[in-house]
């Protein structure tokens, strides 16, 4: 696993945060840890879930120990394409934030280039609001999240905004965003 901010991964991760996840405003919050350089990149090249598994408890235990850090995503390079075998991954990472005594403290949240919500169309416009370039887990504290929750005006309305947004952009929008992040290598 690596933190390197010049890798490919971490290029295209980082362009579609700040061209789709904040100039969408798909998430309110991510801006100011964006401008504020406090989230972690970290890569891994595997496809073997023990292996992940692994290497999302070492970005866990880099994210309790280092509290100025806010939130951190794991980006996968090569494993977990197939959204089923990385939907397996997403439960097991939940699995092991239980065991290691951070339920309650970290949360987990899933983007995938695959990604399709529970009884939607798999081209609906509305899987974009979680396409992400690469397999990702966002390793988020929930103590930073409640803040930010309690004073934001109407936060269960974020998702409604955003689906009707990507429905509004439409799916060839994000088509031609995410194929034109493909060609960085």
């Amino acid at each position: 696993m690596t933190d390197e901010k010049l890798h490919p991964a971490v290029v295209k991760t980082k362009h579609w945060l700040e061209q789709i996840v904040i100039g969408l405003n798909f998430c309110p919050f991510a801006k100011k840890e964006f401008v504020n350089n406090t989230i972690r990149y970290a890569t891994s090249n595997t496809g073997l879930l023990e292996q992940a598994l692994s290497e999302v408890a070492e970005q866990l235990q880099y994210l309790v120990e280092h509290p100025e850090i806010e939130t951190t995503l794991v980006i996968f390079t090569t494993g977990f394409r197939s959204f089923d075998k990385y939907l397996d991954l997403v439960d097991y990472a939940n699995e092991l934030l239980v065991d290691l005594g951070l339920d309650g403290e970290i949360q987990i949240a899933s983007f995938h280039p695959d990604y399709v919500f529970e009884g939607e169309d798999e081209q609906g416009a509305s899987n974009y609001t979680n396409r992400s370039p690469l397999p990702t887990l966002h390793l988020i504290r929930e103590a930073s999240m409640a803040k930010v929750l309690a004073v934001y005006q109407n936060p269960e309305q974020i998702p409604e905004d955003n689906i009707a947004l990507a429905e509004e952009k439409g799916t060839k929008f994000f088509k031609q965003f995410l194929a034109g992040l493909n060609k960085i290598s």
